[in-house]
Order: structure tokens, then sequence, then C-alpha cells
């Protein structure tokens, strides 16, 4: 099968997503998003989140299939994330997955989240080079990951610590009085503002630090220094000059993350970095990114910003590539595994 349809399904945490993949075409991807429900709350619930997906499942992958202009009875594979992500949210996914499966008669592949965000670059920038640095960071997740084969071999160079990067953009947001989530509206308000105003710290990056922890992550230091900051302002009734902050946080999170990226391409004779997940379509981190690789002789690949957030055709789009590879399909017992870690790409 050179050219397998297959269906995607997306339900890690608040947006349930469903894709449909031709080969390594994208036909449509379709999103219902709960955020507006967990705004209020300042970070997602994971109860609400689950009967989102219940309710939004059946009309998404209802629209996922008019607009691509097929049916159901079209679909060659059905692919879905297993993990990791929220335990009641994957459930919904899984079942919504293997009943659809098992009613079409079609292999089903349960699929690695971060996998899934590494794999989604085909569909705008082609095959990936073998192997590919990955530089995934969203709300959950900040990794390095050196990939041989998206298919089956995911080696993991270094992780957070602590807060993932968006966790961190989300929490100083509130400190802020920004909406959530916090990362499109500090990555707004940074703009104006100057991105050297305050010299905020580079977690794990010094000389000790570089030798323990040389390819990890951790933000919650800068959070918890931003935090001081702006109440040092008030305490001093002085008014936190919130574009600056802004500004200066987000080039303290977006320099260790390059930073990292880039030194781990060149200790691994790797020539081309992928950055995917949420933050991954924050301006200052595409832009900061790309002048370090131009410098560093390394190909950058960055999906559109839409293709960076979670989605139903990153996952449609590593089942398809699994098919094509001939990666054997995941039992009807497929389980949703909350910490499936990175190694494991099939379920």
């Amino acid at each position: 099968m050179s050219e397998p349809l297959v269906l995607g399904i997306e339900t890690s945490c608040d947006e349930t997503g469903v894709g449909l993949v031709r080969g390594r075409t994208l036909l449509f991807d379709a999103i219902a998003s709960s955020v507006d429900q967990h705004a209020r709350f300042g970070g997602v619930v994971p109860e609400v989140a689950s009967r989102a997906h219940l309710e939004a499942m059946v009309p998404t992958v209802e629209r996922a299939c008019r607009e691509a202009g097929v049916s159901l009875d079209d679909v060659d594979a059905v692919s879905v994330t297993a993990g990791p992500g929220l335990a009641g949210a994957l459930l919904v996914g899984v079942a919504a997955a293997k009943a659809l499966a098992l009613g079409l008669g079609v292999p089903l592949y349960g699929v690695n989240h971060l996998a899934a965000h590494v794999a989604v670059d085909v569909v705008e920038h082609g095959p990936l080079p073998e192997p590919t640095m990955g530089l995934l960071v969203s709300g959950g997740h900040s990794n390095l990951l050196l990939v041989p084969d998206v298919t089956h071999d995911i080696r993991s160079l270094g992780a957070t610590i602590d807060d993932a990067a968006g966790e961190a953009f989300d929490k100083v947001a509130r400190v802020l009085g920004l909406p959530f989530p916090g990362g499109p509206h500090i990555d707004r308000v940074a703009r104006e503002g100057d991105k050297v105003a305050i010299d905020f710290p580079r977690g794990l990056t010094s000389g000790r630090d570089m030798q323990r922890h040389r390819f990890d992550y951790s933000f919650s230091g800068l959070k918890t220094a931003v935090a001081r900051w702006v109440q040092a302002c008030a305490d001093a009734g002085e008014p936190v000059p919130v574009a600056d902050v802004a500004a200066s946080f987000q080039e303290a999170v977006v320099d260790v993350l390059t930073r990292k990226a880039v030194l781990a391409c060149a200790e691994h004779g790797v020539e081309d970095l992928l950055i995917g997940g949420g933050v991954a379509a924050n301006s200052r981190l595409r832009a900061l990114a790309q002048e370090r690789c131009d410098a560093a002789g390394v190909r950058l690949r960055v999906p559109r910003p839409g293709l960076c957030t979670d989605n139903g055709a990153m996952v449609a789009a590593l089942g398809a590539q699994m098919v094509m590879r001939g990666r054997p399909p995941s039992g009807l017992d497929l389980p949703a595994d909350s910490s499936q870690p990175v190694e494991q790409v099939r379920s």
C-alpha cells in the first residue's frame, strides 16, 4: 500500500483533533478546542477536558471526513494518541479509535504523542532526514530527541526536570495578569518590550549543570525569579513594565532551548533540527533558532503554527508513516498510558 489513507485522533489534553492524511499529504485537520472552558480556572481541568472530548468526538470525525471529501469506508488505518497525556482524555480517544478500527475492519495504531509532533512535519516539508534532532516544547514537555527513525527509533537526550516551557509561559502570564493560555499573549506583549531589560536566570547552563544535565531543561527557577521581580515592583509601589518582563522572560526561555538544541546537533553530528509542540509557534523561538542554526550550519524545520499545537494531523501522519514502513499495528487491547516514555513510539 503506497498511499494509505489514515485517520488520526488526538485527545491527550484539551483539544479534540481529527486528521486525515493520505501518504504524506494532509487532506484535512479538524480541531475542537475546550480551551475556553478551562480559561476561568487558569489551566486545564482533566475532568472538563474528558467530557469535552466525549461531546466533540463524533462531530469532529464527521467534519474531517466531510471537508476532506472522503467517507469512513475509504480509511485504510486508524491512528490514535495512546500517551503521554491526561489519562481520562486519552481514554476517550483510544476508545473511539478502537471502535472505528473494529467497525471498519482496519488496523489500529496507538502512537506516542511526542513522536507525532515530530512526524507531522512530513506533510509540510517532506520526508524527515535520518537522523533528525527534535526539540519538542509544549505545556507539558520540553524534550531533546535524537530521531534516527520516527516510526520506531527515538532516543531521549534530555528533558525538563521541573516545569516545561509552556507551563512556565502560562504561570508567568498569570503573574503578569495576561489571559490563559499564556504563550500567545506573552509572545504578543513581548514584541513591545526590551528583551535585555532584565537579566533573568538561564536554568541548567552553569559549568557543573552542563556536566550533569547537559541537555536537560529547567524553568521553575526562572518562573520564580519573574514572580519575585514583579512582587518587588509591587512592594516598591512601582508599576510593572509588563512588556519588558515578558520580553526578558521569553528571551531567557528561548535562549536556553535553542542553545542546547544546536549544541546537541553539533555533538551528535546531526545536520537537521526540527522544532515541534505548541511553544514552537512562538515567534522569538523561531527567529533565534533560525539565527543559531544558520550560524552552526544546521538546517531548521518548523511546521506552520497550526501544526505545532496538538492536532489530529500529526497522529495521522505518524500512522501513515508506520503503515508505509510496514510496522505492525497495535492490538484492540491497546491501553492509554498517561506516562508513556518517548522511546515507546507505538503501543
